[in-house]
């Protein structure tokens, strides 16, 4: 029975005034703050003979799949790959994994 009560047309024009010069202010804000910046990760591996890339991979403790692609901006899945390709070549060895993950360390 009850309810709001109906706004007169004075007070819903005062409303979408307001309510267009807060959007405004936020378009300026958007405007003016800065860009975030995206992640771009690439598809292509570094090259899994280069010594200054063993040399970053034995500075690491463990290496997976994950700290691989973060530390070398790549994509997970070429992350796997270098790995994979690393540990023929033997510079890392396997310890531990499933089909999910695979836990690597440096070959000493």
């Amino acid at each position: 029975m009850g309810g709001k009560k109906k706004l007169s047309l004075k007070q819903m024009d005062r409303m979408q005034v307001k309510k267009d010069e807060e959007e405004k202010e936020k378009k300026k804000k958007e405007k003016t703050a800065a860009p975030t910046k995206e992640k771009k990760s690439s598809v292509i591996p570094p090259n899994p003979k280069s010594e200054k890339v063993v040399g970053e991979l034995k500075k690491m403790n463990v290496l997976t799949p994950y700290a691989v692609a973060s530390r070398f901006n790549i994509r997970i899945s070429a992350a796997k790959d270098f790995l994979e390709e690393l540990e023929k070549n033997g510079a890392i060895q396997l310890v531990s994994g499933n089909h999910d993950i695979k836990i690597y360390k440096a070959a000493d």
